[in-house]
């Protein structure tokens, strides 16, 4: 039964409204959970991602002190220290720290992508002769003699069941390839520009 003095003896009613309105007890453990997650996500990261973070500083350097601890109950505690300070952060920063793991996510899968596409590649140049000759076409700086040399000792190693020293130089070189074009181009950002004012 309502009680009738409610509202009478000093309170406001919205007093109660907003009391009412304070997240359930569930609510709050699974918000909690979530930061500690998202902290131990954080300490298993690389420490130079960590340091670019935006966060506060107490919160980074309690982070970045978990890495170092090798210990199991020191870590164990470590961990929970770090929730504690993740808790302190409000909406927006919990937000920022949100959007910079996933972007992480992002640039992992496209790593990742790129790595398995110079797999496939390796593979059709150990299986298929024309996938040389369309690479030596692509790339015709490429030492043709080297790469015939590696591919034959590559499916000899894997025929006879050998380390596979030649089947990892073929990826390094394949590797290398993608990284020319934008040395490349870096390099001619920064060749500097003739001054062509004293042929006026």
């Amino acid at each position: 039964m309502p009680n009738p003095n409610r509202g009478s003896v000093g309170f406001q009613s919205n007093e109660f409204d907003q009391e009412y309105e304070r997240p359930s007890k569930s609510e709050a453990k699974r918000q909690s959970n979530e930061l500690q997650k998202l902290g131990e996500q954080l300490v298993e990261a690389p420490r130079d991602r960590v340091k670019r973070v935006e966060m506060p500083e107490d919160v980074k350097e309690a982070i970045l002190t978990c890495q170092t601890i090798t210990n199991h109950e020191g870590r164990r505690r470590a961990l929970q220290f770090v929730g504690k300070k993740m808790r302190t952060l409000d909406e927006e920063e919990v937000e920022v720290i949100k959007r910079t793991i996933e972007g992480w996510k992002g640039a992992s899968k496209a790593e990742t992508a790129a790595l398995h596409a110079l797999e496939r590649r390796r593979e059709k140049l150990l299986a298929d002769d024309k996938a040389l000759t369309q690479l030596l076409e692509e790339h015709p700086q490429l030492d043709v003699q080297q790469l015939r040399t590696l591919i034959r000792n590559a499916r000899k190693e894997q025929a006879e069941n050998k380390p596979p020293k030649a089947y990892r130089e073929i990826f390094q070189i394949l590797k290398d390839l993608g990284k020319k074009p934008k040395q490349a181009a870096s390099d001619d950002e920064e060749e500097p520009v003739e001054d062509e004012s004293d042929d006026e």
